[in-house]
């Protein structure tokens, strides 16, 4: 609450709902018997009060953290929570096995996981609220992240056989000035390809249709709603349907990678869960289908 300045923010960046915050604040206050937090204005500040006890209130969390870590690493059992983020429409990775295998090692972590857009996820991972995610990238790495990449390939222009495009295998991104697109929403690897492409060639694409699950972009454009931007491993997938057209200056291409903090997960749980997930996750020379970026 004190760094979010919000109850809502405050919930979103914890994965909890907005009420139960509420909840414990309230009951902290009433044990203290003084208000510590202003909620007259717009945005929620700290009082006198919470302001001078906050200090405390941050050592006596990381001292019962280190206790736990102590008494733990005496034991030999592994506690603790890791907060996993996945990427909107990861359907072919098998995720849920993976949390699952990592639960039957560590029966004492608490595991949870959250689906969001990358930009999110990305910024969840930087503050903090998420330990490790699987994210859609562009070729370009993000600052503050180190990756295990799962999977890397080209995106693709499928329309159908009645677009005039359909006459074309490849095409500069400047064919796409006046075009109609399907593509994801603002926040995706996919999308933030697109975008970037586009801008450098000195417009903004004029995207008619958006969906989060790329399945449903490749439909569209069956259909004949307009030109898709979608992973090429989906349009052969369709390609009775759909022509996949090569988009070259510049080339798309999309990734799919496991991310976490570039200085490291924080707790011993979150670490050993990083490790099992590189250890198991596929890479792109390994895989045989790729995954699709989203």
């Amino acid at each position: 609450m004190a760094e979010e300045a919000s109850f809502t923010k405050a919930a979103a960046r914890l994965y909890v709902a907005q009420p139960g915050v509420s909840a414990q604040v309230r009951r902290l206050e009433q044990e203290l018997g003084q208000q510590l937090l202003d909620r007259s204005g717009r945005t929620v500040r700290l009082t006198e009060v919470g302001a001078a006890v906050l200090s405390y209130a941050r050592r006596a969390l990381d001292g019962v953290a280190g206790m736990r870590l102590a008494v733990d690493d005496f034991t030999g059992l592994m506690r603790g929570r890791v907060s996993v983020g996945m990427v909107r429409s990861c359907s072919s990775l098998d995720l849920p096995e993976l949390l699952a295998d990592f639960h039957q090692d560590h029966p004492a972590v608490e595991i949870t996981l959250a689906e969001e857009n990358t930009d999110r996820l990305l910024d969840a991972l930087r503050n903090g609220a998420l330990d490790a995610a699987v994210v859609a990238l562009t070729t370009t790495t993000p600052p503050g992240v180190d990756l295990h990449v799962i999977a890397d390939e080209s995106l693709v222009v499928a329309v159908n056989a009645s677009n005039p495009l359909a006459d074309h295998a490849a095409i500069a991104v400047d064919k796409l000035r006046d075009q109609s697109l399907i593509s994801l929403p603002r926040g995706t690897g996919m999308r933030a390809c697109l975008d970037q492409a586009c801008a450098d060639a000195g417009f903004e694409p004029r995207v008619a249709f958006e969906a989060s699950d790329p399945n449903v972009l490749a439909e569209l454009a069956v259909r004949g709603l307009g030109p898709a931007i979608i992973p090429e491993s989906l349009a052969a997938l369709r390609s009775e349907e759909l022509h996949a057209i090569t988009v070259t200056s510049p080339w798309f291409r999309g990734r799919m990678a496991l991310a976490w903090r570039a200085d490291g997960p924080v707790s011993p749980a979150a670490r050993a869960f990083v490790e099992h997930a590189r250890a198991v996750l596929p890479t792109p020379n390994a895989s045989s289908p790729t995954e699709q970026p989203a």
